[in-house]
């Protein structure tokens, strides 16, 4: 237990360590543009989502640079950034911290989550007093405001269902499985439920008034040392792709069809497309055509 001195000395000798360490990797950094040691603290469940692309690419392309991750909730992730712990931070919600830099790269829906034999399972529900009886989970309360249990709360309120049961579950996984067993409901982010999804032993219920995003932010020490390849990767995640919509309904499924999607670039592409057909051939940058639907193609 730290004194009332200790607690008042802890963030600078916290920023003296940091500071020690910016300095190594700017030695360090004069080997190259490309190499040295990235650190990233990231939420686990950001490991669903289209992120894990980036690094992947970052991995390929700078091999002569070491990635090391971290996993923490969103608070821990901001505490080991701003202790200089890591470079980098993945997180949810962002961070007003006047020592740390939080820009949102993506966000992330939330999803009305049920048992696959729920009677709303698949289906559109426009009136949320039909999940009133239902158990509804949900992870602990903690003193920040931006956290899970607090958007549950507020969603729970919007919909004039904030007297409803609510058993405090500390763990996604854990409430998916108690899902699963049909013993409860819950409000989950879209990318940790993908692959039940397509196993069948999740639904999602339909019902706008419940459904929101959640943001997710890359964070940096404001005066902190970033190397070359820490700079690369921070811009390689701002430009990260939202993750596949699944579609809420009975056909929940992630959907894989690559219509009028457009290159990081910027470069105005549509994928051709066969006459006749629905499947896309190939794309070429030079040329934009028109999706089948509208019952003619163009140049």
């Amino acid at each position: 237990m730290l004194t009332e001195a200790g607690r008042t000395f802890l963030p600078y000798a916290e920023a003296v360590l940091a500071a020690l360490k910016d300095g190594r990797q700017a030695v360090q950094a004069l080997q190259g543009q490309d190499h040295g040691v990235v650190s990233l603290a990231i939420v686990g469940t950001l490991a669903g989502t289209t992120i894990v692309e980036q690094l992947r690419r970052f991995s390929a392309r700078h091999r002569n640079a070491r990635l090391e991750l971290r996993t923490a909730n969103s608070f821990e992730v901001s505490d080991m950034v701003r202790r200089g712990e890591v470079s980098l931070g993945l997180r949810y919600f962002g961070d007003l911290s006047p020592e740390l830099v939080s820009q949102q790269i993506s966000e992330e829906r939330i999803l009305v989550v049920c048992s696959a034999q729920h009677k709303w399972g698949g289906k559109r529900l426009r009136d949320p007093e039909q999940l009133r009886t239902d158990q509804w989970l949900s992870l602990p309360m903690t003193r920040h405001r931006d956290s899970f249990a607090h958007l549950v709360a507020r969603q729970l309120a919007s919909a004039r269902l904030d007297e409803v049961s609510i058993m405090v579950i500390d763990s996604l996984t854990a409430q998916k499985r108690l899902i699963e067993a049909g013993i409860g409901i819950a409000l989950l982010p879209e990318s940790t439920i993908q692959e039940e999804l397509r196993l069948g032993t999740l639904r999602t219920i339909d019902i706008p008034c419940l459904q929101t995003t959640v943001p997710i932010h890359v964070l940096y020490r404001k005066h902190g040392y970033l190397t070359g390849a820490s700079r690369t990767l921070s811009a390689l995640l701002r430009f990260a792709r939202r993750p596949p919509r699944i579609k809420i309904g009975r056909e929940s499924h992630p959907r894989h069809d690559v219509l009028h999607q457009r290159e990081l670039s910027g470069t105005r592409l549509a994928p051709y497309v066969r006459k006749g057909s629905n499947s896309a051939v190939r794309a070429c940058p030079r040329q934009v055509w028109s999706c089948p639907m509208s019952g003619h193609c163009r140049r």
